[in-house]
């Protein structure tokens, strides 16, 4: 009798699990099309009655507040660029730039409802405030060796231009208003970056 019930338990999490796997899912495709959707939508596209949409989640920033945090830890890895510091100037640059491209293609969707709902909503301005520092701090590592050999003031200066251009709002640009290809998008900031640091 004790196993049925596990058995039924663990089907019943197993269920919830997935359902709320579906929710966030939805939300995340939704993404592309609306930076804020509604419970309706997300019912819809999930597979699922708006009722059973916040069986999961409290209310609909929770809900959002989720998806977001989903998409980030499945696009973590594409954060990392190896050896960070290290390395020739020219391909210290196509690293990064390869890499934060890649991240910025991967969750260009999610990364821009962050950004709108962050207006809002506190804890998605920090951690959209964390998300821009922790960019930020791999340029600075990326070309150490560049501003370490410039005076402080300029070495500022240039870290400030390179964090822009490496920011999730100006990979956007390119990609989205300007319409530039992957190819082309990375060609100009390499070669931004390259008048930056020669």
């Amino acid at each position: 009798m004790d196993d049925v019930a596990a058995r039924a338990g663990d089907g019943r999490s197993a269920r919830r699990d997935r359902n709320r796997d579906a929710v966030l899912d939805a939300v995340i495709a939704l993404f592309s099309e609306d930076v804020n959707p509604s419970p309706e939508e997300v019912a819809r596209r999930s597979g699922l009655s708006p009722r059973s949409v916040y069986r999961y989640f409290e209310d609909h920033d929770g809900l959002v507040r989720a998806a977001i945090a989903r998409q980030v830890e499945r696009a973590l890895p594409l954060f990392q660029v190896d050896s960070l510091g290290e390395g020739p100037l020219d391909e210290r640059i196509s690293a990064i730039v390869a890499a934060r491209l890649r991240l910025h293609d991967a969750v260009a969707d999610t990364a821009r409802a962050a950004r709108h709902r962050a207006e809002r909503t506190g804890p998605l301005a920090e951690q959209v405030r964390t998300g821009r520092t922790a960019m930020g701090e791999q340029v600075a590592r990326q070309f150490t060796p560049e501003l370490g050999a410039l005076p402080t003031n300029e070495a500022r200066q240039k870290l400030a231009v390179a964090d822009v251009l490496m920011q999730f709002e100006s990979l956007d640009y390119l990609r989205r208003d300007r319409e530039l290809s992957m190819e082309d998008a990375r060609r100009s900031l390499v070669d931004a970056l390259t008048s930056l640091f020669r």
